[in-house]
Order: structure tokens, then sequence, then C-alpha cells
């Protein structure tokens, strides 16, 4: 247990230390507001960190049977490996429930700073385009907000954050405050000319959330490439060294790990919280934190399972469920589309010694833009991420010696795939399984989703588009993939507590308030009304920014 004293009332109970918890934290205990930051897992260390351990030190050369017995679900995901499987929650302590014909992949951590630790990094502005995609294409909402008004929050995050990248000028991608772009290799420059010339599509460096120079205090990324195994530089956003760090220094927050939100509390009498139970992770003993706030930041899937575990004296349909809404209307990209094959004329050799380029490149989306064409097999869009680079043959023929030389002279491969967007159905949902519990007995998540034929048509037409931009640039050996993934694969979960101005047709306000409880917020991606097509994460941490700075405003007008 925390030193810390759980029977003051705090400003603000803060579950969750990710990237939208940290920044959450961060922007309140700066403004000079107490917070409790709550966090299921365990802190973290950089002497965990093995980004520089050789594989011949693993014990099981990662094979471990430990993660096949306890991690069957975790180890879908690319990051879960023997170096950093205990970061991964226990499949088998944290169990969820699908439907038999809707498998769903749910890949999450329990630590401190969550999946900031494993992320991706790619870090892209939603456009309206995407905002008010409704008013394009009639299908869904409009967000209650536009471009406009969430621009200044990304400029706060990305000047924070430190996002290399390169500007376009592209009205379907708009440009951020960037540190220097990561060099595309050769084969990625001679694609990006080709692909221009004979379509008009842009291909860019990817936008990615690591440093290409110094910055706020942390050092320059050095190229050793496994960041999903963490960085003693820091050189990668993660918010336990940057945003939970600085919410911590302020002395204002107190965060308290192993803390497992069960429900949050209503106030006697008054339709308000007050508080949250938890279970301690360790202990198994209950306890509660009293707030004047409370703000899930949890991860999609799992705040909306505190909501829905939070009954109500007019019912047990969850926490601000007036609507009907909550868990409803899930959405994760479609992925799956995509192509690869072999670029000859370069003879750049493969190398186990690197620099190894933690990004890839981006293909901002050009189907069904504001303007110009519309096609008629689908709406909304896609984007790829890829690349291209000099790569091991360990596919070459032969053996002994001769084969040695034939895995080195290696293969120069190029490759591309799709992101689509994921449309929000009310009947791709989740809702509580009270049958089946977690090991620390809060009932757990039955979740439904699958992709329809609008993801379908999206990964199929991605193929033949991903395979026409190779060809173009002289690729041999082309291999398409259209089949789209297992809903959960892209981890993207978004869109159960969806924002919107009218409280029969959301579950949040523009804010990221609960219509039916003024004191509690869903600021992480449960909030979000349409997925776009690009990772969501740069922009799930502008809207906790945005909301955080109208909640501390009013607290400055004792409005809360």
């Amino acid at each position: 247990m925390p030193d810390t004293d759980l029977t003051q009332t705090f400003d603000a109970i803060v579950v969750g230390s990710g990237a939208t918890g940290g920044w959450a934290a961060k922007r309140l205990s700066e403004a000079g507001l107490t917070v409790a930051l709550l966090e299921a897992g365990r802190n973290v260390s950089p002497a965990e960190f093995t980004e520089h351990m050789p594989a011949y030190k693993l014990h099981f050369r990662d094979m471990s049977p430990e993660i096949a017995r306890t991690r069957p679900v975790q180890r879908q995901c690319y990051a879960c490996m023997e170096y950093n499987y205990d970061w991964f929650v226990n499949d088998l302590e944290n169990p969820y429930s699908t439907p038999k014909d809707k498998p769903f992949t749910w890949q999450r951590l329990r630590i401190v700073g969550g999946r900031t630790l494993v992320w991706g990094r790619q870090s892209y502005r939603l456009s309206d385009l995407d905002f008010k995609a409704y008013s394009h294409d009639g299908y869904g909402q409009d967000w209650p907000l536009s471009y406009a008004d969430l621009a200044p929050f990304y400029d706060i995050v990305e000047d924070y954050v430190g996002i290399s990248g390169a500007p376009e000028s592209n009205p379907a991608l708009p440009d951020g405050h960037f540190l220097p772009p990561m060099a595309m290799t050769c084969g990625e420059v001679h694609m990006r000319e080709q692909v221009k010339k004979n379509f008009g599509y842009t291909v860019t460096i990817g936008r990615t959330a690591i440093l290409t120079r110094n910055h706020n205090g942390r050092l320059a990324c050095h190229y050793c490439g496994p960041c999903e195994r963490g960085c003693i530089t820091f050189s990668y956003f993660s918010s336990p060294f940057t945003t939970v760090k600085d919410a911590v220094k302020t002395g204002k927050c107190a965060l308290i790990p192993n803390a497992i939100v069960a429900h949050i509390n209503l106030g006697k009498g008054q339709n308000r919280a007050a508080g949250v139970t938890y279970v301690d992770r360790v202990t198994h003993q209950t306890q509660e934190v009293k707030g004047k706030t409370v703000i899930l930041c949890a991860q999609a899937l799992e705040s909306t399972r505190i909501l829905l575990n939070s009954t109500t004296r007019e019912g047990s349909a969850g926490l601000g469920n007036s609507s009907g809404l909550l868990g409803r209307g899930l959405m994760d990209h479609a992925t799956g589309g995509g192509a690869t094959g072999d670029l000859s004329g370069f003879d750049e050799k493969p190398s186990i010694n690197g620099p190894n380029r933690a990004n890839g490149i981006y293909v901002i989306r050009f189907r069904n833009l504001l303007t110009g064409p519309q096609h008629k097999g689908f709406i909304r869009g896609y984007g790829y991420q890829g690349g291209a680079g000099p790569q091991f043959d360990f596919n070459a023929p032969g053996f002994g010696a001769g084969y040695k030389q034939a895995v080195l002279r290696g293969s120069y491969g190029i490759s591309l795939g799709a992101f689509g967007e994921s449309l929000a159905y009310d009947d791709n949902f989740v809702s509580i399984a009270p049958e089946l519990k977690d090991a620390w007995g809060i009932p757990a998540l039955h979740v439904s989703m699958t992709h329809r034929e609008n993801e379908k048509a999206l990964m199929e037409d991605s193929a033949i588009a991903a395979a026409e931009m190779l060809e173009a640039s002289g690729a041999r050996n082309i291999q398409i993939g259209s089949r789209v993934a297992e809903p959960g694969m892209a981890i993207h979960e978004l869109g159960t507590a969806r924002m919107g101005n009218d409280p029969k047709t959301s579950v949040t306000d523009p804010w990221c308030q609960l219509h039916d409880v003024p004191n509690v917020f869903a600021m992480d991606g449960a909030c979000f009304v349409s997925s776009g097509c690009q990772n969501p994460t740069l922009t799930m941490m502008a809207v906790t920014v945005r909301a955080c700075d109208r909640l501390i405003d009013r607290f400055k007008r004792n409005e809360v």
C-alpha cells in the first residue's frame, strides 16, 4: 500500500496511467488540483528494459511455455514476448467472453504506463474528413467538435511529446509540430516518387513519437530497434517517464499502483460520483478513494467495464446509460489488406548491427476524400503503413556454407499494410458477463464484435491498390492479402461511450463528461464517435488535454 492518505477527498480521481491518464494527471496536478492516479498494475523500472539484450540470453529463446499457458490471447500481440510478457495481463486471471462465431483479441497491459510501454508510436491527426464524416457520406454521427476545436490541443501534445515527421500539406492528414523526420531508405524514396508520378498519392515517412533530437530532457533515438522492450534513453514517448513523472513531481498527485477499480461510488441521495472502490491486486483487499470528480482513462473497454459495473438507483444498466448506448458502437481498425514484393536495383545488404529505424512509411488516405470521385463499393477509407529495405533471405535454397551466403545476400523487400476505418455499428458492443469474474471477483466483459461488408471491401480494395503501387515501383514477386484480420488485432479499441450534444444519442458530451452524471468523465478512446483510419493515440491525448483544461476552468469558477 502506498503512503497515501485515502481518507482525504481528492479533486480528481484518474483511473489509468497510460497515454490519456498520464496527461490528465499532469494537466490537473500542474494546475494545482489534488489527484489520485490509480493504476491496476505495478510500477515498472528502466532496470527491466531489455532492448539491448541479445536473443541468446533468453532462457527459452522466446519460446517460454509460461507465455503459452498464461497468455494465450496476449501472445497474439507482436510486442508480447519472453523479454517482457509479465507486463501483459495474465489471461487466466483476466478473462472475458465472446460469441463462439465472433472472436475478439483483447491485448492489454497492467503496469504503470500501460500500453505506452509497447505501443507502435505512430501519431497522426484526424481532420474534418474524419470529424465530420457523417456530413460527408451520411453514415453514423458527426463529432460534436471540429478540427479547429482540437488543433490547439494537438499542438500542446506534440510540442511536449516530440513527434518526428515531415509536413505534406495534405488536407486529409493535417500537418503538425514536428521534430526532424527520420530518413527514408533508397527504396522508399523511389516508391514515393513513382507513386506520386503514377497515382498522385502521397507517401511520407511515418509520424512517430520517437525523438530525432534531444527534447524535454529526453535523448534522441539511437536506432537500436525493439522499442516494445523499453528504452533506457526514454527516446520514445511512454507516460511513466514523462506525464506521470511530471504529475508526481508537483506533490499534488498520489500514484496508487496495484489498484484494480471495480466500480464508481455514488454520493448519498445525489446523482454524483463520490469516489471509486478498488481491489488491491496483491492483497485482494477492498479500498475506497473519495473524489470530487472521477476521470476514466483505463482504455476504452476497461473504462466501459467500470461504468457498466457501476449500478445506479434507477437500475443495473450501468452508470451514464440512460441512452442505452453505453458499450455500443465498438470500433477497431480493419487490418489485413496489403501487398509485399521484392525490389531490384538496390545493392544495400542486410546487417545484424543496424542501425534499426523503429519507424516505417505512411501512405496518406486517397479514397473518398472531401473532393473528387467517391468509391462506389464502400464509404470512408484507409491508409498504409509499410517500408522498403534489405532483408535476410531465410527462404533461400541450399545447405551449409552456400545457404549461409544466400541468407546474407538477402533481398530488398517492400511492403504496404492497410489500416481501414471501422464503422460504428451499435450491435458491435460490450456488456457485462455476470457469470464470469476475474481473479479479484469483478464481473468481466462480454465482447461481441465483427467486421462487416464495408470493412471487407476496404481491405479488398487496399490489397489491389497496394499491388498497383508496388508494381509501379518496379517490385516483383508481389503477393497480396485481402482478408480482414480478427477484430482487436489493430489494438485500437474505440467508441463505447461516444460523445455528442444529444443525451439520447450519445453517452458523453463534447468534453467527455457523462450526460447523466456531471462529475464523471471518459477521457480515453471510449468517447470516439468514429475511428478514421489513422492511429488514434495522438487524438486521444489531445481530447484529454482539451477536456482537462475545461475542467480546470470549472474548478476555478467553483462549478465542480
